[in-house]
């Protein structure tokens, strides 16, 4: 990755402008292996972060060897939101009995530390989680979580990024069964009348089974390049 400055107008949708990114990355649609590694190095600065989601590309840190990889695999893992999604039969009857409350961008900090509170360790590093907690405050990076209304304690959540109308999520946890994939679903659900992607990076058959599916990155290259172009404000829960 090479140093430059650069500049982007400022948006009308909520989100403060992009600042300036030191590095230039090299072309998504270059990524090799599992996860489509394009390099390693750079920071967690809000520019450099805006500036590899734009370009269809996420970090993905690696804490026992010190470095950060950014990633574009192929095929990329999308939900797709313009089809009525079709939840499991255990799921729906989770988001109805379950005593849960959903709410967005009420404890962004809260969910990062449940994601990252991980027993086999995790790539949400210290300095992954500034870059992010940054990237909230300027409107960029958001939130849904799940409360238990009995208890009142956060046990679930989704987080990620808001470019143009594209989702890209990061990460999400849960603290009691089923509140993740609630998590999940909620989201597709606040997503779907104005979204037009929920990009879920990496497939996995976690994923397979709440409905995610395989694109071909150029693909999603191309559809983000669309929605790239759409300011559209996240959306809140009525």
């Amino acid at each position: 990755m090479t140093t430059r400055a650069s500049s982007v107008p400022p948006r009308s949708s909520g989100r403060l402008s992009r600042p300036p990114c030191r590095y230039r990355f090299p072309s998504a649609a270059s990524g090799v292996g599992e996860h489509g590694l394009i390099g390693v190095g750079a920071d967690f600065e809000p520019g450099t972060m805006l500036a590899a989601y734009h370009a269809g590309i996420f970090p993905w840190p690696v804490p026992e060897m010190d470095v950060v990889a950014w990633c574009s695999p192929d095929p990329r893992a999308i939900f797709p939101l313009d089809v009525e999604p079709h939840w499991s039969r255990s799921l729906r009857r989770s988001m109805r009995n379950k005593p849960f409350k959903v709410t967005v961008d009420q404890d962004f900090a809260g969910v990062l530390e449940g994601c990252g509170d991980r027993r086999g360790g995790t790539w949400i590093t210290g300095e992954l989680v500034r870059g992010y907690l940054q990237l909230h405050e300027l409107g960029w990076a958001h939130s849904l979580e799940v409360w238990n209304t009995d208890s009142g304690a956060l046990v679930g959540g989704i987080y990620g990024l808001a470019l143009g109308s594209c989702f890209t999520a990061e990460s999400m946890f849960h603290r009691e069964t089923d509140a993740s994939k609630v998590a999940f679903a909620s989201m597709v659900e606040l997503l779907r009348p104005t979204f037009t992607i929920f990009d879920a990076e990496v497939p996995n058959p976690h994923l397979d089974s709440l409905g995610c599916v395989p694109l071909a990155r150029a693909q999603f290259l191309a559809q983000l390049e669309r929605a790239l172009q759409d300011d559209v404000v996240f959306p809140r829960l009525g």
